[in-house]
């Protein structure tokens, strides 16, 4: 467990040193770039806005994360349950994934209505989330095995019960996979939206981001990225950690491999 932390920790280590002494001897000016020294210092002092920020990032993705949840689960449910209807949703799905956040902001900040960013927000972060979960639940009631299939043919089953007990237990990692995924792409997706929101009403890490940018003040931007970086790998440990419990009970309780 010590080596599996420890050789990060030395490269980490290694490079704030080397942060340092160039900013250092080459006399760098701050707002360039602040020493590594400057950027605890003002992650001590900014605290407790710093932690009202990453909250506030965290809440919204979380709730753009439940949102995609429910949508891509739900979507790839009844698509399921007709190969038809999954032809023509796939092509709307994916061009809602690869058509840019940033392009279609402003039309979500105009219908969530201007006093009210943070709707827009959460919803543009619940499509950038939507697409792994929905792929994952889509290939995953495509994985079930074939021998079990015509076990199911034989006894008549019905597209429902066919559904319910071996498509669903069979997806089971593909939708813990495309949920660890997204839950990271909520985030993203999170602060991405807040800076095209350009708005301090919902107090993020990203508006603290663009407050510090316009003002020059490089070292605390540089705290904030260093709590969202945080931030995101915490997100992503505690849902890596779901995930390995989850597949344990499913590889002991789940469906015969």
């Amino acid at each position: 467990m010590i080596g599996r932390w420890l050789s990060p920790a030395i490269l980490i280590a290694v490079l704030l040193t080397g942060w340092e002494a160039a900013c250092r001897l080459l006399h760098l000016p701050a707002y360039v770039l602040p020493p590594p020294s400057a950027v605890v210092a003002r992650l001590a002092s900014d605290a407790p806005t710093l932690l009202i920020g990453a909250w506030n990032t965290l809440s919204m993705a979380l709730c753009a994360l439940a949102l995609a949840s429910v949508a891509g689960c739900g979507l790839a449910l009844i698509t399921a349950l007709s190969p038809a209807l999954e032809r023509a949703v796939r092509p709307l799905a994916v061009a809602a994934q690869v058509t840019p956040v940033v392009a279609v902001a402003p039309l979500f900040l105009i219908w969530s209505g201007l006093d009210h960013p943070a709707r827009a927000i959460v919803a543009l972060a619940a499509i950038v989330a939507f697409f792994p979960i929905f792929s994952g639940a889509s290939a995953g009631l495509k994985s079930a095995d074939p021998g079990l299939e015509r076990l199911f043919d034989l006894y008549g089953s019905s597209r429902w019960h066919r559904l319910v007990r071996l498509r669903l237990p069979a997806s089971t990692p593909f939708l813990l996979e495309g949920h660890r995924v997204a839950a990271g792409l909520a985030v993203i997706g999170a602060v991405v939206a807040e800076f095209v929101a350009g708005s301090g009403a919902t107090q993020g890490l990203a508006w603290r981001i663009l407050e510090s940018g316009n003002r020059l003040q490089t070292d605390r931007m540089f705290a904030a990225l260093a709590v969202l970086a945080a931030l995101g790998l915490v997100l992503h440990g505690a849902v890596q950690a779901l995930e390995r419990r989850l597949l344990a009970w499913w590889s002991g309780s789940g469906p015969a491999r």
